[in-house]
């Protein structure tokens, strides 16, 4: 059914320009500020006058940021939760001052939903639903959720009747068009700040952000989103969907069974129907960890709002818990690549394994970094934090002394800050969702562990590697065995075509060369044949030990030869 079209006003452009020019004037003065502060007041000399009152600054304009996003609404409040989670551009001023931004709106008049919906639905609303509730149950910056129930007949087909129905709000397309037409400008503007521009590409992030905000406004890409999702969790019993009514379903209308329940947050009404919360934390954890890891199809926004804990009737036998995860809001989905999820894997191992090297390699292996990053400083780092907190869970944290928090916390962030960073394809969504899940676990249980759900995941993937390590170091000798095997043939075939006639010289300095050239390379194969032994003995060790140690005892002969048979004679002789 095709969507109602939208015929802006003089007064709706006249809206939306001055919406652009304020959120162009804020960022205006904003970087205007920054450039003053941060670049022009350093290099007169002024450097101390600039660190006076930093922190005063940064959270004046957090504040003045964040009232705007309230007042404009649209994509403002999203900025403003999106750039919460950037601890690896912005400072903690900044981030934290926006970190409790609440994506919750006054709601728009029941008057001004009820035309859109019956021009999506193609059909009076009393005849779509046999009631329709006009107080929405939740409103936020893009659309409103309403509760409703399905007439007979579509009740009997589908098996339910009580359904929620969510619509957007009226001219939602055009205030995203006009906040990207301003972000896109704003970009532009920090492209060209070094500052800015060295750690992070500004008109990437914006298309990235653009991207998932278009798809958000979708209501055929969320229903699509949660069938996905259903399909994947379709024999978990851990795991519940909403279920789509295609019939009254569009672009701006999207209407699925209602499945309220309790919310994963509330703990006290979890206790009394019997659940232990911990259970949730730990059970909605491995959930997560599955879909990033697993599935490499996730939910990017796994707040409160959009968890239920349903209980289940009647007997559970299978050992599952007696109640069910639901989630719903699939608007905003993220998905990985197999190069990604090989990267997060392995990034996922080393913070297992608490080794502040091996994050290292994994962040650069899955592209966050620059490979021209100096990461000494960071990995010097990260083994702090290792040693120091790796382990603690959210109570444990709670105890350490918060100047620690705080020195550890300026000295991390800058350096983190100074590295030039560049984020894969949907990663932000990554940060988001794991950064919700560990919140959300938190609040369930003071004392869970986020490390202790992540170990049983990691060792399960080391087990499956080290398979793949040994595949990959077999096929490295056999390949390092083929090249040795083939060198000493090639360099005899250059010489018998030398001395056949087939290769002129032309002077004794290029015949002496010649010479030089083939003594060097006698001895780079007596070198990889000592190291492709040697290192072969090594890995077939732990496997083959017979047949490794003798591998490694062989390996001392092509050094020989290196050491000695292969050294060049003097001149003359």
């Amino acid at each position: 059914m095709a969507p109602a079209l939208e015929h802006p006003s003089k007064s709706d452009d006249s809206a939306e320009r001055s919406r652009y020019r304020r959120i162009l004037r804020f960022a205006l003065r904003t970087l205007l500020q920054v450039w003053w502060f941060e670049v022009v007041l350093p290099r007169i000399g002024l450097e101390r006058l600039a660190e006076r009152r930093r922190t005063e600054r940064l959270i004046r304009v957090a504040q003045r940021f964040r009232m705007l996003a309230v007042e404009l609404g649209g994509l403002m409040i999203k900025v403003g939760q999106f750039l919460s989670s950037r601890l690896d551009v912005l400072p903690p001023e900044i981030t934290s001052e926006l970190a409790g931004l609440q994506d919750e709106v006054p709601a728009a008049p029941f008057s001004s939903i009820l035309p859109l919906a019956e021009a999506e639905l193609g059909v009076p609303l009393a005849r779509a639903y046999s009631s329709f509730d006009p107080s929405p149950v939740a409103a936020a910056s893009l659309g409103q959720a309403h509760r409703a129930t399905l007439v007979e007949q579509d009740a009997a087909a589908l098996g339910f009747e009580r359904v929620v129905v969510k619509v957007q709000r009226p001219g939602i397309r055009a205030i995203v068009d006009v906040d990207l037409a301003a972000l896109r400008r704003v970009a532009g503007w920090l492209s060209h700040l070094r500052v800015v521009s060295d750690h992070v590409d500004p008109r990437a992030l914006v298309a990235e952000f653009a991207a998932t905000s278009i798809e958000e406004i979708d209501y055929l890409h969320e229903a699509a989103g949660a069938e996905r999702f259903a399909e994947m969790f379709a024999d978990d019993a851990r795991v519940s969907v909403p279920e789509i009514v295609w019939e009254r379903t569009t672009r701006r209308v999207l209407t699925l069974s209602d499945v309220t329940a309790i919310k994963i947050n509330d703990v006290d009404a979890l206790r009394a129907a019997g659940i232990d919360p911990h259970e949730v934390a730990t059970v909605f954890a491995e959930v997560m960890f599955e879909q990033l890891f697993g599935h490499g199809y996730f939910h990017a926004d796994p707040h409160p709002g959009n968890l239920f804990v349903t209980p289940v009737e009647g007997p559970v036998d299978d050992g599952s818990p007696a109640w069910r995860l639901t989630f719903v809001d699939f608007g905003m989905m993220g998905e990985v690549t197999d190069e990604l999820r090989d990267g997060l894997r392995k990034l996922l191992i080393a913070v297992a394994a608490r080794d502040g090297r091996g994050l290292i390699e994994g962040i650069q292996n899955v592209g966050i970094l620059l490979p021209t990053a100096d990461t000494a400083e960071l990995e010097r780092a990260m083994t702090r934090l290792f040693d120091r907190f790796g382990g603690m869970g959210f109570a444990q944290l709670r105890k350490v002394d918060q100047r620690e928090f705080r020195d550890f916390g300026r000295e991390f962030g800058a350096v983190v800050r100074s590295l030039p960073f560049q984020l894969p394809e949907n990663f932000l969504l990554v940060i988001r969702s794991m950064s919700l899940t560990s919140g959300v676990c938190s609040a369930l249980d003071p004392e869970f562990n986020i490390w202790e759900a992540i170990e049983p995941y990691a060792s399960d993937l080391l087990r499956k590697e080290s398979g793949n390590v040994v595949i990959a170091a077999a096929r490295e000798a056999l390949s390092a065995a083929g090249v040795v095997l083939r060198l000493p043939g090639r360099i005899d075939q250059l010489i018998t075509r030398i001395d056949a006639g087939m290769v002129t010289v032309a002077t004794p300095a290029i015949d002496r060369r010649l010479g030089r050239i083939e003594r060097l390379a006698r001895r780079a194969v007596g070198s990889v044949l000592f190291a492709g032994f040697l290192i072969g003995g090594i890995l077939l060790i732990p496997t083959a030990t017979p047949l490794g140690i003798v591998l490694t005892c062989v390996s001392a002969l092509p050094l020989l030869y290196v050491l000695f048979t292969g050294t060049p004679r003097p001149p003359g002789r």
